[in-house]
């Protein structure tokens, strides 16, 4: 009886320990972020170090965006048009494919491929930098640290997350329309003119909002990760993994929250101005 009691005590004060720990380390993200933020809006950081980062994160970003966005709506047209050729309604595809890319699927799906592309890279480059004391140096040289590695990838996420994300749309719908249309032979025509007016400037002004905060996050958790990287090869790939996992919970979270909130916005303009939104 003494041994099951033990296990117990033991169980639950490894939960507690874990616990404990996830707390203290979302307590020293979000001071991580505060300073991250408040450097950004503080001081504008040095065209030579925002220059390769923007070339990083955005053009060496447009070929994986582009073909994850055009996989996205083609995979969305050969699962889709069994059902609604079955319903007599392959020409409505446009409504469904479109709507779901702009919406949700771009913008997410776009932000993922990027957290395992760039927020592994950075927490990989900063964990790095870490463990070969090049931080501790800018340090001892009066630079700060965050504001010179860390603010000029957090302005190249909230800014071209949401440019890359409009190419996946783009080539997403592009993708759709060219499975339904070449592969399905449904009438071009009839498929755009079903597909018109289901996308509206809200949706679109949504689907653009939502990347800059997904940008945000990957960020500052990769930056934050790389900075509290453990010594060694293991510590460095242990950050880059923790960067890509934290940073993919954190999308899908941020996603949910922010379509409960925009979908309430939207229900309490369409209340007060008495027009619809969508």
């Amino acid at each position: 009886m003494s041994t099951v009691a033990s296990e117990i005590t033991t169980g639950v004060g490894n939960v507690g320990a874990a616990i404990a720990q996830a707390l203290d380390r979302l307590g020293d993200l979000t001071q991580f972020s505060g300073r991250a933020v408040g450097w950004m809006v503080r001081k504008r950081p040095l065209r030579g170090t925002l220059l390769p980062v923007f070339f990083n994160i955005g053009v060496r970003s447009i070929v994986v965006v582009a073909i994850t966005g055009l996989f996205i709506g083609m995979v969305l047209a050969v699962q889709s048009y069994g059902q609604f050729q079955a319903m007599g309604m392959a020409t409505r595809l446009g409504s469904i494919i479109n709507s779901s890319i702009v919406r949700e699927l771009g913008p997410v799906l776009a932000a993922t491929m990027l957290a395992g592309r760039v927020g592994s890279a950075m927490a990989a480059q900063l964990g790095t930098m870490r463990i070969t004391e090049q931080i501790d140096a800018l340090e001892c040289l009066g630079v700060n640290p965050v504001h010179y590695l860390v603010v000029p990838r957090l302005m190249a996420c909230v800014l071209l997350i949401p440019l890359l994300t409009v190419l996946a749309n783009f080539v997403g719908v592009m993708g759709g329309a060219l499975i339904v249309v070449k592969v399905y032979h449904v009438d071009a025509y009839h498929y755009w003119q079903n597909a018109e007016g289901f996308i509206s400037i809200w949706d679109i002004a949504t689907g653009l909002l939502k990347p800059m905060f997904f940008g945000a996050a990957i960020a500052l958790i990769s930056c934050h990760r790389g900075f509290n990287a453990q010594s060694g090869a293991e510590g460095v790939g242990r950050a880059a993994t923790q960067s890509f996992v934290l940073s993919f919970i954190t999308i899908l979270a941020l996603d949910f929250f922010l379509a409960l909130f925009f979908n309430k916005l939207h229900d309490t303009l369409w209340l007060t101005t008495g027009s619809r939104l969508l």
